[in-house]
């Protein structure tokens, strides 16, 4: 019981001091407005900078996504061109057959 009349005790000195406190003074005025206003900059400036936040992760991303189909495109591009090597290789052979094939008629 005794710390809950403790605990008492300095909640109602703390209400005391908050209501002797004088905020007429011009001092505290100012301060309390220039915090005020600094705080509303600082909200606008958070504010600025999320938007600038998002628009470039939406960038990034997007560039993210075409270089990705970049590469995509690019391992296509290069299985075709094996592919087509090994088409070309096959008509080199074949040919290479066929030429054998007409000396041996020829001889």
């Amino acid at each position: 019981m005794n710390s809950v009349s403790e605990k008492e005790k300095k909640l109602s000195l703390a209400l005391t001091k908050l209501k002797n406190l004088n905020l007429k003074n011009p001092d505290i005025k100012k301060n309390i407005e220039n915090l005020s206003t600094q705080k509303n900059q600082l909200q606008i400036e958070k504010q600025e900078l999320e938007e600038k936040y998002k628009s470039l992760s939406n960038d990034y991303n997007n560039l993210s996504k075409k270089l990705d189909e970049f590469h995509n495109q690019e391992k296509i591009e290069q299985k075709k061109q094996i592919e087509f090597s090994e088409k070309i290789d096959e008509l080199n052979q074949e040919t290479d057959t066929l030429l054998d094939e007409i000396d041996k008629w020829q001889t």
